[in-house]
């Protein structure tokens, strides 16, 4: 039988051992918290990154396209005679085109500002709703001009050379002009029948994520 001061020892170590295994398992509990805090704060930063980029790619194809639609207003000679129902089909479709990729990139340049302000220390909300509530209607619709813009920014091009060539009389602007417009509605074919067909509605879909099929 233990004496009254060998019992008190071992009782004072049990207490020690007790106090000192629920003091390591609040301070992991506080670094459990701490790496979790951590991982929601990148997980919300690469959440924004993401996004960024979209809006960025998004914003600068788009106002390449309707560069490239203003340089072909400004510096193409209209020959005096050119057939009115071309010239105002051209007129109405180079319009088109920079409007529409207006529209997606002041919509993408304004949604990439909006989103760089999410505060991703504090998150207020969760990015995902965040995204959601405020910019995926905004998204669809500036992905949506710039997919219509595409189709129409080739009909420019089938257009280019019968207003570029109008005023030659030799049979080659005939022969050139048809050369163009047949490669440029081939294009919007294999856009439509590809491009377009496989990427839009995956892309409009924001919670989509690539998966690994292994049978592919």
């Amino acid at each position: 039988m233990k004496s009254p001061p060998t019992f008190i020892m071992f009782a004072g170590l049990d207490m020690t051992d007790i106090a000192w295994e629920v003091k390591c398992r609040e301070e992991d509990m506080k670094q459990r918290a701490l790496e979790n805090e951590r991982r929601a704060i990148d997980d919300a930063r690469r959440a924004v990154d993401e996004k960024a980029q979209q809006l960025k790619s998004l914003a600068n194809q788009s106002a390449l396209i309707a560069g490239f639609c203003m340089v072909v207003i400004t510096e193409l000679q209209i020959p005096k005679g050119l057939h009115p129902v071309l010239l105002i089909s051209f007129g109405c479709t180079t319009a088109l085109v920079v409007s529409l990729m207006l529209i997606s990139m002041l919509n993408s340049t304004f949604m990439l500002v909006a989103v760089l302000r999410y505060d991703c220390v504090k998150r207020e909300m969760p990015f995902d709703k965040f995204w959601g509530s405020r910019f995926q209607n905004d998204w669809k619709w500036a992905l949506k001009c710039f997919v219509v813009g595409v189709p129409m920014f080739c009909l420019v091009l089938a257009q280019v050379g019968w207003v570029k060539l109008w005023d030659y009389d030799e049979w080659s602007w005939v022969a050139s002009s048809t050369c163009i417009t047949f490669i440029a509605i081939s294009t919007i074919v294999v856009y439509f029948a590809h491009t377009e067909r496989k990427w839009r509605d995956w892309l409009l879909v924001s919670e989509t994520r690539l998966l690994h099929n292994p049978e592919a």
